[in-house]
């Protein structure tokens, strides 16, 4: 169950917040301009929006589940219980990486394929 939040704060919680929450009023160390960093900004979440993102994200998630079914949970002792799912989480976390990183090399591999096709016509 999640914890229920509370007005008290720490003075180190409160000033990592506000060392957060502040902007150079310059171009910062890049030397760049806000205009440019809204640009970025504006380009990063097209990228998140893309189908290529959020298929992606789908087959992360449909591996780690696959790995995570595959482990399979009974019921046992608690003390072997939280080893498990230890284990199965990071099995979960294994495959989908794995998943990812087929994905993305089978997209960069199409993408070097279509880029010869083009050059060549």
């Amino acid at each position: 169950m999640a914890r229920k939040a509370t007005a008290k704060t720490s003075k180190k919680s409160a000033t990592a917040r506000t060392a957060v929450a502040r902007r150079p009023s310059g171009g910062g160390r890049s030397g760049g301009s806000s205009r440019a960093q809204e640009g970025m900004g504006e380009a990063f979440i097209k990228l998140l929006q893309s189908p290529l993102v959020a298929e992606i994200v789908a087959v992360a998630a449909t591996a780690a589940l696959a790995a995570l079914a595959e482990h399979g949970f009974t019921s046992s002792s608690d003390a072997t219980r939280g080893k498990r799912a230890g284990k199965a989480v990071k099995e979960a976390g294994k495959a989908a990486a794995a998943a990812v990183g087929r994905r993305l090399a089978n997209e960069i591999e199409e993408i070097r394929k279509a880029a010869k096709d083009s050059a060549k016509a």
